[in-house]
């Protein structure tokens, strides 16, 4: 097996991780920091397929790059503005959200 092969292996198995850590866990800043490693699986993956897609997977990984950044600015925002208000991070109590 070739390098980009160990490298879709190691990208699918980032992806499976935050996929199980944003199913099973219940706290708010755990569940976003599994979806950050799904998107840097992403990224590997789109960095990987660059060499057969051509300079056009490596830029869309920087426009993944910014869009992962302001979801983390936003939603860690949210978190902070519900902790301290609530005092409490849990998914399952949260209420403030819903209509």
């Amino acid at each position: 097996m070739d390098i980009e092969t160990y490298s879709l292996i190691l990208s699918a198995l980032l992806f499976a991780i935050g996929t199980v850590g944003v199913m099973l866990r219940r706290n708010v800043i755990i569940m976003f920091m599994c979806i950050e490693l799904m998107l840097n699986a992403v990224n590997l993956t789109l960095v990987v397929f660059s060499r057969s897609l051509g300079i056009e997977a490596q830029v869309f990984v920087f426009f993944v790059i910014a869009v992962a950044a302001a979801e983390a600015a936003v939603g860690l925002a949210i978190i902070i503005s519900i902790f301290r208000h609530y005092e409490l991070v849990d998914v399952d109590r949260f209420n403030l959200l819903k209509w």
